[in-house]
């Protein structure tokens, strides 16, 4: 069945009241048949539900799902974005390991690789995107993972995943690939050779602003690691979130159609406005990585991202003319959400490191909506005025 299907009709077995819309099990624990039964659950001898923190049927179902979109084996969904990127490298790395990533990487990603696995001796290395032998070069014999954002946040960044994998199999490293900004309905970084393929679920996934959730899919053995540290540190997703995680999954593909359509014509638009420097959307042929964009992306994606003359200041004031745009931390929404990233996602980096990774201080980050693409672009030609 073609992803639009599946997205749908994958779910649990009905129960004996044969409901169509799959119901909620909120139950912290499950009871056994006998103390038998209890033994070889707890042994894993006999598959089934023991405690919420370690399988859910709400949860298993949207893992399921994701498992099918990204064509990976299996899978594990945590609370939020933030803590399947944690529970992927605390599940996976000991001290003395380290990671290579791409330089343009989400804020809290980069306090994770620079504060906090620190802490347990587990260090990284960043390189500049499109310098594939800086890849091969940064991967020492410690190193476990390569680790990217494509596209990457907020910038944009392409980055050609067939050529990464290759450099991750001759040197027999793990590639994870954050996909929060494709989705599977965009992109399968899978196909084109990575190991790992992680997801912040509270961007397009939710595509409503109302949860937060994350998921990490892969293959049986990468999930065996995952599942024996997450059991035991507790990241674990609500039997809630996970129903409507999957529920939101039945409209991505539609959704994620309108959102790509939209953000293509705003970016168009902007490319002409006098009061714009610069536009990065994958999709413009102005992109340097337009080629590679168009080979391994379906669609453009709903994000836009450009650079206003003027600088802070006029980051900021773009902002405060927004009337439709909505100024949150959020992205992914049926909602337009406008950012700016040097005084929000992205401020505690450096100027030296913020100018790295490619964010000006009159960069701006949308996040184009359902709305109807003329009252998007009337917001946006208004607050530029």
């Amino acid at each position: 069945m073609k992803k639009e299907t599946l997205a749908i009709r994958t779910q649990n077995k009905r129960t004996d009241h044969q409901e169509h819309s799959v119901p909620l099990y909120m139950t912290s624990s499950y009871v056994f048949e006998d103390a038998e039964d209890m033994r070889a659950q707890f042994a894993e001898e006999k598959q089934g539900e023991i405690y919420s923190r370690y399988a859910n049927p709400n949860v298993q179902e949207f893992i399921d799902k994701m498992a099918l979109l990204e064509g990976a084996e299996s899978g594990w969904a945590t609370a939020s974005g933030m803590a399947a990127v944690f529970t992927f490298f605390g599940a996976l790395l000991s001290s003395g390991d380290h990671i290579v990533s791409g330089r343009s990487v989400f804020g809290s990603t980069h306090r994770l690789f620079t504060e906090i696995l620190p802490k347990w001796g587990i260090t990284a290395t960043y390189v500049d995107y499109y310098d594939y032998q800086g890849f091969e070069n940064a991967i020492r014999p410690e190193t476990k993972i390569l680790y990217l954002e494509t596209p990457s946040n907020p910038g944009l960044d392409i980055i050609d995943l067939e050529k990464v994998a290759a450099i991750c199999k001759k040197k027999n490293v793990i590639f994870a690939v954050d996909n929060c900004f494709a989705t599977p309905f965009i992109q399968r970084p899978i196909e084109f050779g990575a190991d790992v393929a992680i997801h912040s679920a509270t961007k397009y996934i939710d595509g409503q602003g109302r949860t937060l959730g994350g998921v990490i899919l892969s293959s049986n053995a990468i999930t065996e690691k995952i599942k024996a540290f997450a059991r035991h540190t507790g990241p674990a997703l609500s039997p809630f979130n996970a129903w409507i995680l999957s529920k939101s999954l039945e409209t991505l593909s539609v959704r994620i159609e309108r959102h790509s359509a939209s953000a293509f014509e705003i970016a168009k638009r902007l490319e002409q406005h006098p009061d714009v420097l610069s536009v990065k959307y994958p999709f413009l042929e102005s992109h340097s990585q337009f080629e590679i964009a168009k080979k391994q992306m379906d669609l453009g994606g709903g994000i836009v991202s450009f650079e206003l003359k003027g600088g802070l200041e006029a980051g900021r004031k773009f902002l405060d003319q927004l009337e439709i745009f909505s100024l949150t931390a959020n992205l992914g929404d049926t909602r337009s959400i406008a950012t700016h990233p040097a005084s929000t996602t992205h401020s505690k980096l450096t100027p030296e490191q913020r100018k790295e990774v490619g964010i000006s201080d009159g960069l701006v980050r949308l996040s184009v909506g359902l709305e109807h693409v003329d009252d998007i672009w009337n917001d946006i030609a208004n607050a530029l005025k």
